[in-house]
C-alpha cells in the first residue's frame, strides 16, 4: 500500500512538472505564432504600400528629387533598355552604355524622338576590364548625373554545373556582373554626394536570395551587387544618396529563351517594359525590393522556405531549363 502511495505521489508531481512545462511551450508557440503573423502581415502590407499605393498617387518629380541626367548601362535591350526609356518619360535625359554602337543609336534616336529628351551614348565593353573606365569617366565629368542605374550582366548561356562554365564566361561574369557596377559607383558618386542628391540603382536577381545550383557564379555575382548596394545605403543615404538594390525575378528578356515556357506565364514573367514601369515607381521608397508585385510574392515565398527546398525547386527548374535550351538547339 506504501508503496502504491509513493508511486501516486510520484505520478502527481511528474504531472505538476510537465504541466508547467507544457504551459511555457504553449507560450513560447504562442509568441512565435504571433511574431511570424505579425511579419507576414507588415510583408504584406509592404507589398500593397510598394507596388499599388503610388499607382494612386502623382507621379514623383525624379529630376527634382535627383537630377536631370540618368546613366544605363546595359541599355540597348531588356530591362536596361526600358529601364532607360521609363525614365526618359519622366522627362530626364539620358546617357546609354553598351557594346553595340550601332544597337546604341538606334536606341537613343527612339528614344530622344519618343519622348523628347536628350540622349548620349558610350560605347564600352565591360568585359575588357579595367581599360574602359577612364574614358567613360571623361565622357561623364560635365554631366548632372541624378540616377545610376547597374544593369549591365552577363548570364549563362543556359544552367549549367560549375565546371561545364567556360573560363571565358566566369572571367565575364566577375568583369561585368561584379567590376562594372563598382567601378561606376567609384565614378558616378563623387559628384551624387557633392550635390548631396541622387540615385543609384543595382539590378541583382532572384537568383541571390540563397544559393542556386547550377548557376552558382551568376547567382554569387548577384548576391555581391546585392550586398554591396545595401551596404552603400548604409555610408550615403546620410548624404542624400538614395542606394536601391532591385531584385527581379524571371523576366522576359533575352536571357530566357524567347520559346521557353516562362514566357506563357506573363503576371509571374513580365515583359521589361512592364517590369520597368513598375520598378521606377518603386524609386525613393524602397531600399530593397524586386521591383514587381508577382516578385515580390516570391520573394515573400523564398524567405520563408528552407533552404534545402529552394534547392531542390532550383534543381528541377534549371534540369527544366537546361533540356528546353538544349533540344531547341539540336
Amino acid at each position: 500500500m506504501a508503496a502504491v502511495d509513493s508511486f501516486y505521489l510520484l505520478y502527481r508531481e511528474i504531472a505538476r512538472s510537465c504541466n508547467c512545462y507544457m504551459e511555457a511551450l504553449a507560450l513560447v508557440g504562442a509568441w512565435y505564432t504571433a511574431r511570424k503573423s505579425i511579419t507576414v502581415v507588415c510583408d504584406f502590407y509592404s507589398l500593397i504600400r510598394l507596388h499599388f499605393v503610388p499607382r494612386l498617387v502623382s507621379r514623383a518629380d525624379l529630376i527634382k528629387q535627383y537630377g536631370r541626367w540618368a546613366v544605363v548601362s546595359g541599355a540597348t535591350d531588356g530591362i536596361g533598355r526600358a529601364y532607360a526609356e521609363e525614365l526618359a518619360s519622366r522627362g530626364l535625359n539620358i546617357i546609354l552604355i553598351s557594346r553595340n554602337q550601332e544597337k546604341l543609336q538606334m536606341v537613343a534616336k527612339d528614344i530622344a524622338d519618343t519622348y523628347k529628351v536628350e540622349t548620349d551614348i558610350i560605347v564600352a565593353d565591360f568585359s575588357n576590364g579595367r581599360e574602359i573606365y577612364d574614358p567613360i569617366r571623361e565622357a561623364l565629368k560635365d554631366k548632372d548625373i541624378g540616377i545610376l542605374v547597374n544593369n549591365v550582366g552577363v548570364f549563362y548561356p543556359y544552367p549549367q554545373y560549375f565546371t561545364q562554365v567556360s573560363e571565358d564566361k566566369l572571367w565575364d561574369i566577375i568583369n561585368v556582373n561584379i567590376a562594372a557596377a563598382s567601378l561606376m559607383v567609384h565614378i558616378v558618386l563623387p559628384g551624387m554626394v557633392e550635390r548631396k542628391k541622387g540615385a543609384v540603382v543595382t539590378i541583382s536577381s532572384g537568383s541571390c536570395c540563397k544559393p542556386t545550383p547550377q548557376l552558382a557564379a551568376f547567382s554569387a555575382s548577384k548576391a555581391y551587387l546585392d550586398h554591396f548596394s545595401r551596404a552603400l545605403q548604409y555610408e550615403y543615404a546620410s548624404k542624400g544618396i538614395f542606394v536601391q538594390s532591385l531584385i527581379p525575378f524571371y523576366v522576359a528578356t533575352n536571357m530566357t529563351a524567347p520559346g521557353s515556357f516562362l514566357h506563357k506565364c506573363s503576371w509571374l514573367v513580365p515583359s521589361p517594359k512592364v517590369y520597368a514601369h513598375h520598378a521606377v515607381s518603386t524609386l525613393g521608397i524602397s531600399k530593397r525590393t524586386t521591383g514587381y508585385w508577382s516578385h515580390s510574392i516570391q520573394f515573400l515565398f523564398a524567405q520563408y522556405m528552407p533552404e534545402w527546398l529552394w534547392v531542390w525547386g532550383a534543381n528541377i527548374l534549371n534540369r527544366s531549363l537546361r533540356k528546353e535550351a538544349l533540344s531547341c538547339k539540336a
